[in-house]
């Protein structure tokens, strides 16, 4: 049984989606973010970080219980733990890997920082909304050219890189970013919302 740790974010709904897509057995455990039950000690006992998603893997490695934070690290321990989001053909599998690190390092930083100076600076600052918006936009481009060629991120094979980058590209408006000029990306989004495990992930979110 993995107990997860997580809320309706676009960071936090990677990991159910990820374990519903394996079939994983997982107790949800929903935090409200906005009373900061992610600061409080039990919590940062498991991420000192003070942040969503967190698993904790009750039958991990020789059947030890173990605590996993950081949406990235989360999903590659699953798919390890798990066949099914990672491609076996090598050449595929270190597509997803690379797509995989560029959401953790680019597209989630900068559509989250996009998407805080739009709307929470108290006296809005232009060249921070530029300088995020148009990296969103930019970072949105690069998904555009890889889906206008191949069905998922890694290739011809759904992984977990197309999860990773879901979260945020079907809230893109968060960041500036009007998804209607990425056909490729807007139908990516369609495919992956309308998956039954997705849909699941997001009944059990509400």
């Amino acid at each position: 049984m993995i107990e997860l740790y997580t809320a309706n974010t676009p960071n936090g709904v990677k990991i159910p989606i990820a374990l519903e897509e394996l079939g994983l057995d997982y107790q949800l455990i929903k935090l409200n973010l906005a009373a900061g039950e992610q600061k409080r000690p039990a919590f940062l006992a498991l991420n000192p970080n003070g942040r969503i998603p967190v698993i904790v893997d009750l039958d991990g490695p020789a059947g030890q219980p173990i605590s996993v934070f950081e949406s990235g690290a989360i999903l590659l321990y699953l798919a390890q733990k798990s066949p099914g989001l990672l491609p076996e053909d090598a050449f595929a599998r270190w597509r997803a890997m690379e797509y995989l690190f560029l959401q953790v390092s680019a597209v989630g930083p900068m559509f989250g920082q996009a998407g805080w100076f739009l709307r929470s600076a108290a006296q809005p600052i232009a060249v921070a909304i530029e300088r995020y918006c148009s990296e969103a936009v930019r970072l949105t481009g690069v998904l555009e050219a890889r889906l206008s060629e191949h069905p998922w991120l890694a290739g011809a094979e759904y992984s977990l890189a197309d999860i990773s980058h879901f979260g945020w590209l079907r809230v893109a408006d968060y960041a500036g970013v009007e998804l209607s000029r990425f056909p490729a990306v807007q139908d990516w989004v369609a495919r992956i919302s309308a998956r039954p495990a997705v849909q699941r992930a997001f009944a059990r979110l509400q």
